[in-house]
């Protein structure tokens, strides 16, 4: 205690010269190290903060393209909708479909127009991708529609190119099969192969000329010997609905719709927008894991840990017995060169 007194009354008595020397040679060799350990512990610091800043912005980012992704699959059925519109310029009402499983029955949609606006019982119900179902029941801002999954759903088809008739029903079979289509009752000698486009054929007044229903997926197998029956794929699956189109009967007896549904390409270009939206989550996800190893890296470098990857190499080489004696062999090798 007396010499560290006495060291401080020299330190004042001193002249300012000889005292900035002293405290410069205490600064290099002394006080270095606890500095060096300071700027050390404000990195790591500085890093650990920066890192779950980072962490956040990542999760928050990820949010956001998730709902982005939702933002878009709207977008494109909305955009779906609209170029339905433009293309049967007259004759329907736009509606918002609420699926009726709340209401017991998962093969029913609660449309979101009635009698107020037009719509009519047996009124043909429409996506941009095909032919969803018929309204059966209407309230005067309501109304009910069943689903082409419904029990009691039936409708005139045809093939694209008009050679085959029949009549669409759902396939009542095993679970993963009730999402398809039947054709049912066309004749023996109009074979369909797959991938033929099934559209409505406009007869029995409900639905017009046109509408796709869906894809042949091949024959069925029945008790029936003069008829064929066909599994179809639908064009439009009732999970994915969320608005329709409401034909008015004057639109249907108007004439045909070949023209208004050229193709199910609009089906087609849902499709890859979804899949589109899965690749920029999992190259978001690719992102945010490399950003995290280079925080790591960053992290090692600053508390100077030891990367895993340099310890394995290190460990490598020991066991070999190090480098130097191929470089010794290599340079006598040089010398043996005439």
């Amino acid at each position: 205690m007396s010499t560290c007194a006495l060291l401080a009354l020299l330190a004042t008595v001193l002249p300012l010269p000889i005292r900035d020397a002293i405290a410069s040679s205490l600064r290099r060799t002394v006080v270095a190290p606890l500095l060096a350990l300071q700027q050390r512990a404000e990195r790591a610091r500085t890093a650990f903060g920066g890192h779950d800043v980072l962490a956040a912005r990542l999760d928050s980012l990820a949010l956001r393209n998730a709902q982005l992704g939702d933002l878009a699959d709207e977008n494109v059925r909305l955009r779906g909708l609209l170029s339905l519109g433009r293309q049967l310029q007259w004759g329907f009402l736009p509606a918002e479909a609420l699926h009726g499983r709340g209401m017991g029955d998962e093969h029913v949609l609660v449309l979101t127009r009635g009698s107020e606006a037009g719509v009519t019982p047996r009124s043909a119900v429409v996506a941009p991708a095909g032919l969803i179902g018929q309204v059966t029941t209407v309230d005067p801002r309501s109304s009910l529609a069943i689903l082409w999954t419904h029990p009691d759903f039936r409708a005139s088809a045809m093939a694209s190119d008009g050679t085959a008739f029949g009549i669409v029903r759902p396939h009542l079979g095993e679970e993963p099969e009730r999402s398809l289509l039947e054709l049912r009752g066309v004749a023996f000698r109009d074979a369909l192969t797959p991938g033929t486009l099934i559209l409505t054929s406009g007869l029995g007044g409900v639905y017009p000329r046109g509408i796709p229903i869906g894809v042949v997926m091949g024959e069925v197998t029945t008790s029936e010997v003069w008829s064929r029956t066909y599994l179809v794929r639908p064009a439009v699956y009732p999970p994915d609905v969320n608005n329709v189109m409401i034909l008015s009967p004057e639109r249907v007896s108007s004439g045909a719709m070949d023209e208004v549904w050229s193709s199910v390409a609009r089906a087609d270009s849902a499709a890859r927008g979804v899949a589109a939206s899965a690749d920029s989550l999992a190259r978001l996800a690719a992102m945010a894991a490399a950003h995290r190893a280079r925080q790591m890296d960053s992290l090692r470098a600053v508390l100077g840990l030891p990367d895993p990857a340099d310890s394995l190499r290190a460990d490598s080489v020991a066991s070999t017995g190090g480098s130097a004696p191929t470089a010794t062999q290599r340079r006598d090798s040089t010398r043996r060169v005439p």
